[in-house]
């Protein structure tokens, strides 16, 4: 067997390991999410829904005022 194949037999490897921990990950969040229960999360998500939201929108005026004010430059030169 070649260096090449035993480079290629140890990827595959990595890769298989990789993509089982991920499953086993996943897994375990969902056991997690289901120990919770879906009204604690549910609660959350609606205290941080609309102030996340707000940020957002917030943070997108500013970047959209900023190229505005970049483009205003560029023509007024």
């Amino acid at each position: 067997m070649g260096m090449k194949d035993q480079f290629q037999d140890k990827s595959e490897q990595w890769q298989e390991q990789a993509k089982q921990k991920a499953q086993q990950a996943k897994e375990q969040g969902q056991q997690r999410g289901q120990e919770r229960g879906p009204e604690r999360g549910q609660e959350r998500g609606q205290e941080r829904g609309p102030e996340r939201g707000k940020q957002r929108d917030e943070e997108m005026e500013r970047l959209q005022q900023e190229e505005r004010d970049r483009l205003d430059q560029d023509y007024d030169v």
